[in-house]
């Protein structure tokens, strides 16, 4: 397995361990500037990332780094996006529904992404050029990451024969995605699925629904890592209006609109 993945489960997990010690106590919630809340495991998860992904000596691109000016960022082949603390608002609910993302990305096209739900226990991580990705339902205890990594197994997407399952955001199902479920041309009885985080793109991946649309902002951070599983196993991720690949490392972090799914 690739080196600069499996350094980066090593991250995520140990990123997971001090956000559970924060979601197990009271905690303070700051609102940043542009209006979205921050903890102090959003801080303490990334002091622990970096500390495994600084000597790589890859650049990184992180929610809670100080961002550099295109200027720099644009002569990089490759680089590290980051969320140290994705669905924060869910952590602040309190209903378990946040995951760590870290993904690796060259010329903006992700190559590996580690995906870890700490409150779930469920790892994803995804090597692109094999094709493949993978899911572990950790333990309460192993004896090395090699012996854990033993026990993954793969994921694959798959149709429900019955049902057309449409993931929808826990915190952000607006107008223009409930629009885009109702003119969704299909013979198939219509399910929502509603799940908070980039565990949306983990459904898709795994065959636990069938098409995730967002049409509500996100930032390079919040899908990087989840387009990185999805796209392993052969599952689209496409910015709207282009029906292009999502890319990374722009000039503006934002992403656009974007649609998950098996089908172009």
């Amino acid at each position: 397995m690739n080196k600069n993945l499996t350094t980066a489960i090593q991250a995520a997990l140990d990123a997971g361990q001090v956000i559970m010690e924060v979601y197990e106590a009271p905690f303070d919630v700051e609102i940043k500037d542009d209006n979205s809340p921050l903890t102090i495991a959003d801080k303490k998860a990334n002091d622990v990332i970096n500390s495994y992904l600084i000597p790589t000596e890859i650049p990184i691109i992180s929610e809670e780094n100080k961002q550099l000016d295109y200027s720099q960022r644009k002569q990089w082949e490759q680089c590290w996006i980051v969320d140290p603390l994705d669905g924060t608002k869910e952590f602040i609910k309190r209903n378990g529904e946040f995951t760590v993302n870290i993904a690796l990305t060259h010329l903006g096209v992700p190559k590996l992404g580690v995906i870890y739900a700490p409150y779930t226990r469920e790892l994803y991580f995804a090597q692109t050029d094999l094709e493949k990705a993978w899911k572990v339902n950790m333990p309460d205890s192993y004896e090395s990451l090699e012996s854990l990594l033993e026990s993954a197994y793969l994921i694959q997407p798959k149709a429900d024969d019955r049902q057309m399952r449409i993931v929808g955001s826990r915190s952000h199902l607006n107008d223009e995605t409930k629009e885009y479920i109702e003119a969704l041309a299909t013979a198939k009885e219509k399910e929502i699925v509603s799940k908070g985080s980039s565990l949306k793109f983990c459904l898709v991946a795994e065959g636990k629904a069938d098409v995730y649309p967002r049409f509500a902002p996100t930032m390079e951070w919040d899908t990087a890592a989840g387009q990185a599983i999805c796209e392993a196993v052969g599952v689209h991720v496409v910015a709207l209006p282009s029906n292009s690949p999502m890319r990374y490392n722009k000039e503006n972090l934002l992403n656009p609109w974007f649609l998950v799914s098996k089908e172009l």
